[in-house]
């Protein structure tokens, strides 16, 4: 199939470029249909900006899905240990999930407090546990 170049308007700045015949021969091998709508300039300012020109427009964060395949869509919400961990934390994190308010959000320093806390209370439970099954056994023996 031979290519030969277009010449097509820009829809962000309406100058003119060329669509060269090596860029179609590209987009061709490629699978990809359509034929760009910006010029190079527009692309890069477009890109460098991280403008989808939408309203809203997604943050993936840094975290991605096992496969690596897709990005996964981070929401903001604000930290819940603000009520209860910690009153001066004022913190916004990212969570994986749409937070519907039904499950407690916690930043990392909130949640590494909440953590300890809980092992914590957990080894007393068991320390708790461990003295009085030994005065059980203590009064086991001497009857």
């Amino acid at each position: 199939m031979s290519f030969s170049d277009k010449e097509i308007i820009c829809e962000e700045c309406s100058q003119a470029f060329i669509f060269t015949a090596g860029e179609q021969e590209f987009y061709s091998s490629k699978g990809l249909q359509n034929v760009p709508r910006r010029c190079n300039v527009c692309r890069q300012r477009r890109k460098q900006s991280g403008d989808s020109g939408n309203e809203e427009s997604f943050n993936y964060g840094r975290a991605v899905s096992y496969s690596g395949k897709t990005p996964r869509r981070l929401h903001v919400a604000p930290c819940s240990g603000s009520k209860n961990l910690s009153p001066d934390c004022q913190k916004y994190t990212e969570v994986p999930f749409l937070p519907r308010g039904e499950r407690p959000i916690y930043c990392s320093s909130c949640y590494n407090m909440m953590k300890n806390a809980e092992s914590e209370d957990q080894e007393k439970d068991e320390s708790e546990n461990d003295t009085s099954s030994k005065k059980s056994s203590n009064k086991e023996s001497i009857l």
